[in-house]
């Protein structure tokens, strides 16, 4: 069994003479498309998109300049190629982010069983997922602070500290958080690292971006954020509108892989189906197809049947047969429609499915990320939902995830600057812990009970569950449990104190279990707290019921919710014990 263990003491904010003035630099870790973009604590006003990225060619700082960086490795010669690096022939690494969370269902869609790319590796080909995540954001990070000593001057650089955050899908397990956390950290992101859920730094900047007149307290709005691989939504409900916005969750987030990419690969099924047999074909004619596809006819096409899109074909015979002529392939707007469709379709379903789950009037669906800039996909989101409900594609939405993120991670050092705020969150699962109860026949199975010599009674071992799903949480308290373990005097002073936290995801809406064994009720993480450095003489010590003497020791179970990750504590006699770490398998 894999286990990510965390350090928890340092998952903590600083909080120390240099807060007020750090450089803060956001990663949107995308399955197709990383962006980048930072800010100076000094000057929050002032926020950057890096947009200078290297080539195969130059290998410099400026060999190509776009909003976002391919998410792409290839090993060469021991040299670790990255992004706009991959040329576009041969395999490279690809999607490899989604292998940290393989529980998801959604990695297994139709779309990737009956359209894989032809140039992916396959997951686990020469590096494992954990190993492709570090070096690729290695690279990330390395240019960054390299483009960073040409914007500012280098004694900034060499004073001011550095805070990243990085960004994970909203429906990303606990364990793949962890992970995500370990590659950054590995990478050279530092421990002071904060993680922000994709769809939620999304909304954050698509609501600072809208007129905040058109804006009421009640409206709810869908955030659909359509990427290159996975489409994230999320829906939230504003609660106020002075001094600044708040928000909260309207339902929980959902997200499925059918991201635009798919659109590429399905045009590559349909070129090579249509072309393959003409004499002159070749994998460089799929290679200029498939470029002109991407870059010119997926974002210029807008439903209409009586299109013409030209595909450049360099090379091929002239056969008019098939529409080839002079090396060029005229491809209608119905067979564009039909790679389409497939596609989104599957988007409308999620954006439908997420408008029902909030159960509210929904005002507005807000489009972001690259393949919710799209013009076809954006129409047929309208006449799919209700016409009152609007949708939107607020500016900068290939970049708002991202922009968001810079947002959210500034408010938390400066807190003057926060716009928006995610008041409560929706939680996704039931969260709990195996405690010792005493025995109940009303609720309790006769043969789970034993009998306790401490307290002279029947008791059973039982779930405490200390949130549940769908309840409200906000990261700006703790949730508090008090807990005690007994054993005898006899046995010895112990050195540790450990405790379980399980989840439980509830498909149907049962209701969380009394009992830990069942097939649903997961372990999750083991928080363990050394009390070796206590004094044996300050134990605190009972007689039990039997005559015997036992050691009682009473402690508490602090947890903080935060945007797209748990933070654990356990307390003993108002002591937050530093070494308490959390195993997530």
């Amino acid at each position: 069994m894999e286990k990510i263990t965390t350090d928890l003491s340092s998952l903590q904010v600083e909080d120390d003479s240099t807060a007020d003035r750090k450089l803060l630099i956001a990663v949107d870790f995308g399955t197709t498309f990383s962006g980048v973009a930072w800010a100076q604590t000094r000057r929050p006003d002032v926020q950057s998109v890096i947009i200078q990225w290297p080539d195969a060619t130059t290998g410099g700082l400026e060999g190509v300049s776009s909003d976002k960086v391919p998410t792409e490795l290839r090993y060469e010669h021991g040299e670790c190629k990255w992004g706009f690096q991959v040329d576009d022939y041969g395999l490279r690494h690809q999607w490899f982010k989604l292998d940290l969370d393989p529980s998801q269902s959604r990695g297994i869609s139709d779309l990737s069983r009956q359209f894989p790319d032809q140039h992916a590796l396959p997951p686990g080909y020469s590096a494992s997922s954990e190993k492709l995540c570090t070096d690729y954001l290695a690279a990330l990070r390395k240019h960054t602070e390299e483009v960073l000593k040409f914007k500012l001057p280098s004694s900034i650089i060499r004073s001011t500290p550095i805070e990243y955050i990085i960004t994970v899908p909203a429906v990303w397990s606990d364990s793949a958080q962890a992970k995500t956390r370990a590659c950054a950290e590995a990478a050279g992101m530092g421990r002071s690292l904060q993680i922000i859920s994709e769809p939620e730094a999304a909304a954050i900047y698509a609501l600072h971006a809208m007129d905040p007149h058109s804006i009421q307290i009640g409206d709810t709005f869908v955030l659909c954020d359509a990427g290159g691989g996975t489409v994230d939504l999320i829906s939230y409900t504003v609660a106020e509108l002075k001094p600044i916005l708040k928000v909260a969750e309207a339902a929980t987030g959902s997200g499925r892989l059918c991201g635009s990419t798919f659109l590429n690969r399905i045009f590559q099924k349909f070129i090579v189906d249509k072309l393959s047999l003409n004499e002159e074909w070749d994998e460089e004619v799929v290679e200029d197809a498939m470029k002109r596809f991407d870059l010119v006819t997926k974002k210029a096409f807008r439903g209409g049947a009586n299109e013409e899109f030209i595909i450049p074909v360099p090379g091929l015979a002239d056969d008019p047969s098939q529409g080839v002529r002079r090396g060029k392939f005229k491809m209608s707007g119905a067979d564009v429609k039909k790679i389409f469709d497939p596609v989104v379709e599957e988007v409308v379903a999620l954006v439908r499915g997420q408008i029902t789950a909030t159960n509210k009037k929904v005002k507005a669906v807000l489009m972001v990320g690259g393949f919710g800039q799209n013009a076809y996909l954006r129409e047929q989101v309208r006449v799919a939902i209700d016409p009152a409900i609007e949708v939107m594609q607020p500016p900068n939405g290939w970049t708002a995830v991202v922009r968001g993120a810079l947002m959210k991670g500034l408010s938390q050092l400066e807190p003057d600057t926060e716009r928006v705020k995610v008041a409560s969150r929706s939680a996704r699962k039931h969260y709990g812990t195996e405690i010792m109860s005493k025995y109940d026949s009303t609720k309790h199975r006769k043969d789970t009970s034993w009998w306790d010599d401490y307290d002279g009674e029947l008791k059973v071992f039982d779930m405490s569950w200390f949130i549940t799903k769908g309840s409200p949480v906000t990261e700006d308290r703790a949730f508090i449990r008090k807990y005690h373990k007994v054993w005898k005097v006899s046995d010895g002073p112990r050195q540790t104190v450990a405790q379980d936290i399980l989840m439980y995801a509830d498909p149907d809406d049962t209701g969380a279990p009394i009992y830990k064994d069942g097939a649903d009720v997961k372990h999750l993480a083991r928080l363990t707290a050394d009390l070796s450095c206590i004094p044996v003489g300050e134990l605190t010590q009972k007689m039990g019921k039997d005559g015997q003497m036992y050691y009682v020791i009473y402690y508490e179970i602090e947890m903080t919710y935060h945007s797209a990750e748990t933070k654990y504590a356990l307390v003993y006699k108002s002591v937050k014990y530093a070494s308490v770490t959390a195993e997530y398998v």
